[in-house]
Order: structure tokens, then C-alpha cells, then sequence
């Protein structure tokens, strides 16, 4: 379940609940995660950007419509770990497949018509911790490592979230 809490500066209060899905390796400390584990790491994490395949709902944080230029670097042996690139910039392995790759983001279907950054190894990384976790949309099943809600909620989230607010996600049983 993801539950979204607003504060006034003294007190949290609930503003909505919906379904939720994790990586389909569970739930694990951040500090212990691993890239391509399919866990979901635990702890709080700010949101400081958002991008999609399709044009901004009316998010009021930085958001990116995505090209098919638009890659997520998870290159172990990039300067750009943990970044959203275009591949016409360079540097980084330009592959979706094998050890080094990356996410061809608007590559990923419907997952990713809108998508919250989750600051998680970001942004000094850990090469090897992780890269690419993000707040999306649903797809068929669980996710590689993300949370995602359905479309509806995702957009819904999309136009809340203030950056003002410093927005955080706090991830945990």
C-alpha cells in the first residue's frame, strides 16, 4: 500500500491510500541492496524529478517527455551511473541487454508513461547498489526494483507532488 501524507508543519495527514507494487525480490535495507536483485530498497528517499512517455499532467517538479533518445544509465563503468542520458550524449554502454546496460526508457511501454525519480544510491552512487528506481506506473506484474501504483494514482501523484514541499517517499514493511 502507498500512502500519501501532507504536513502543515505540525502534524502528518493522510491524504490518500491506493495498491502498490515492489521489486519481485521483496523488500531490503538500502544499504544492503544490490543491482539487478529485484529487491526494492527500504528507507526514505527525496523526489527531486519526474519524466514519461506521455506530456506532463500538470507536475510542478522538473519533468522530461521522454524521446526514444532517452536512456537510464545502469552502465556500472559510466560517469553517468544512475542518470537519465540521451544516447546521442554518450557515455555509456548503449545496450538494453547484457551486464552494463541501460534502460532504453521510452522503450519500456506503459510502465513508464509517468514516472517519479526516486533518489535512492542518488546522488553520489554506489556503483553495483543500484540504478533506475522509480515511482511509475503498473505494468503486468511485480517491478525490477520500483513501486509502482496505477495510472490514475500516478498522475494523481504526479500533479501533487510540490517540489517547495521537498517530497519524500519513505519505503518499508
Amino acid at each position: 500500500t502507498l500512502t500519501v501524507y501532507n504536513s502543515d508543519g505540525r502534524a502528518w495527514h493522510r491524504v490518500t491510500s491506493m495498491p502498490a507494487r515492489l521489486g519481485y525480490g521483496g523488500l531490503i535495507p538500502a544499504s544492503r541492496r544490490i543491482q539487478d536483485t529485484g529487491t526494492t530498497p527500504a528507507g526514505q528517499f527525496a523526489i527531486t524529478e519526474t519524466f514519461g512517455r506521455q506530456a506532463n499532467p500538470g507536475t510542478a517538479m522538473t519533468y522530461v517527455k521522454l524521446t526514444n533518445d532517452d536512456w537510464w544509465v545502469e552502465d556500472r563503468t559510466s560517469a553517468y551511473y544512475n542518470q537519465l542520458r540521451s544516447g546521442s550524449a554518450g557515455g555509456f554502454r548503449l545496450s538494453a541487454t547484457g551486464f552494463n546496460s541501460s534502460e532504453h526508457l521510452a522503450a519500456m511501454g506503459a510502465q513508464y508513461d509517468y514516472v517519479a525519480v526516486i533518489n535512492f544510491n542518488r546522488p553520489n552512487p554506489v556503483v553495483g547498489r543500484g540504478a533506475g528506481i522509480f515511482l511509475h506506473a503498473n505494468s503486468s506484474g511485480l517491478t525490477l526494483g520500483c513501486v509502482s501504483v496505477d495510472h490514475d494514482h500516478m498522475r494523481s501523484i504526479l500533479r501533487w507532488l510540490n517540489p517547495a514541499a521537498h517530497p519524500r517517499i519513505i519505503i518499508g514493511p
